[in-house]
C-alpha cells in the first residue's frame, strides 16, 4: 500500500482538486475530514464538518476518537486499497493521520500551491468565507428536477424560519470531467418496482413515488403501495423490502435513501 498526501491551508481548494490528484496518481482511496472514500464511495468514518465546534472538527479530522479511528482502520483492512491519498492542512497533520490509522509512511507530499494558481486559491478562500462551501470528493447524482447541493441546516427556536449555519457540503462527482449524470424519478421508480417484486412475497406495486427531501442531507424519499401474497408475515416482508430497496437504490444510483415507506394495500389470494 502506498500513501501520498495533499497538503494546504484550510479553504484553499484541496478537496476540490482531490479527485484530479487521485486520477493522475491512480489513487483509489481518499481520506478527507474524517471520512474514508474508496472508488468514489464513502466506506467509513464521520465528517468533521458536522461537529459543533472547530476544535471538535479538528479532533474528528485527525481521528483522535478511538472508536472512529478503529472503524476506519477496520475498513482499510477490509477493502485493501492500493493507494491512499490523505488530505490535510500541514505535513504534521497528514503524518498524524497516517500514524493513528497504522498506515505506511507517506511517500509523496503534494502541495496545493504547486497545483493551483494564486487566483484559484483566492477564489476557493472567498467561496469558503462568503458562501460556506465545502467540497466532498464523492459522487453526487442529481435528481432530474432537483439540482441542489447537500446543505446542513439548523433551526433557531426564536426564529422558525430556516437559516443556514456553518458550511454547505458541496459534492463534486468523480465523473465531473465527463459532464453531469441525471437520474429521473421514473428510473428510480423502476428500480424500486423491480426490487420489491423480485421475490414472490410481493405480487405487485403501485403508486411508486420518489421525492427529494428538503431538509438535512436532502436525500431521496421512496413511497410505494404493495400487494402481498397471502400467507406471509406482513411485517417481516415489509421490513425486508425496505432494507433491500435502500441497499439497491443507493448502490445503483449513489443517492442517499432517507426513508422507504411501504403501504400494504391488499393481499393476493392466488
Amino acid at each position: 500500500m502506498e500513501v501520498i498526501a495533499l497538503v494546504g491551508p484550510s479553504g484553499t481548494g484541496k478537496s476540490h482538486r482531490a479527485l484530479t490528484v487521485a486520477h493522475e496518481h491512480k489513487v483509489d482511496t481518499i481520506i478527507d475530514d474524517g471520512i474514508l472514500i474508496k472508488d468514489s464511495k464513502i466506506i467509513a468514518g464521520h465528517s468533521a464538518k458536522k461537529e459543533a465546534s472547530k476544535i471538535q472538527a479538528v479532533r474528528r479530522a485527525i481521528f483522535t476518537h478511538d472508536d472512529h479511528a478503529q472503524e476506519v482502520r477496520d475498513a482499510i483492512a477490509r477493502v485493501k486499497p492500493q493507494k491512499i491519498l490523505i488530505l490535510g492542512t500541514s505535513n504534521n497533520m497528514v503524518n498524524k493521520i497516517a500514524k493513528v490509522l497504522h498506515l505506511p509512511a507517506i511517500s509523496q507530499f503534494i502541495y496545493i500551491h504547486d497545483i493551483a494558481t494564486q487566483r484559484e486559491i483566492a477564489k476557493a478562500r472567498e467561496s469558503r468565507l462568503k458562501e460556506g462551501k465545502h467540497i466532498i470528493p464523492v459522487p453526487n447524482i442529481e435528481l432530474k428536477e432537483h439540482f441542489s447541493a447537500l446543505e446542513i441546516f439548523f433551526t433557531s427556536s426564536k426564529n422558525r424560519r430556516r437559516r443556514r449555519v456553518g458550511e454547505k457540503s458541496i459534492v463534486r462527482p468523480a465523473f465531473s470531467y465527463y459532464g453531469k449524470l441525471l437520474i429521473s424519478d421514473a428510473a428510480i421508480a423502476s428500480i424500486v418496482d423491480h426490487v420489491a417484486t423480485h421475490e414472490c412475497e410481493i405480487t405487485k406495486t403501485s403508486q411508486v413515488r420518489i421525492k427529494n427531501m428538503q431538509e438535512q442531507d436532502r436525500g431521496v424519499s421512496v413511497s410505494l403501495d404493495v400487494t402481498i401474497r397471502y400467507g406471509y408475515r406482513i411485517h417481516e416482508v415489509v421490513k425486508a423490502t425496505q432494507a433491500k430497496i435502500k441497499e439497491v437504490v443507493e448502490a445503483m444510483t449513489g443517492l442517499t435513501v432517507l426513508e422507504v415507506n411501504v403501504a400494504v394495500k391488499s393481499l393476493s389470494i392466488h
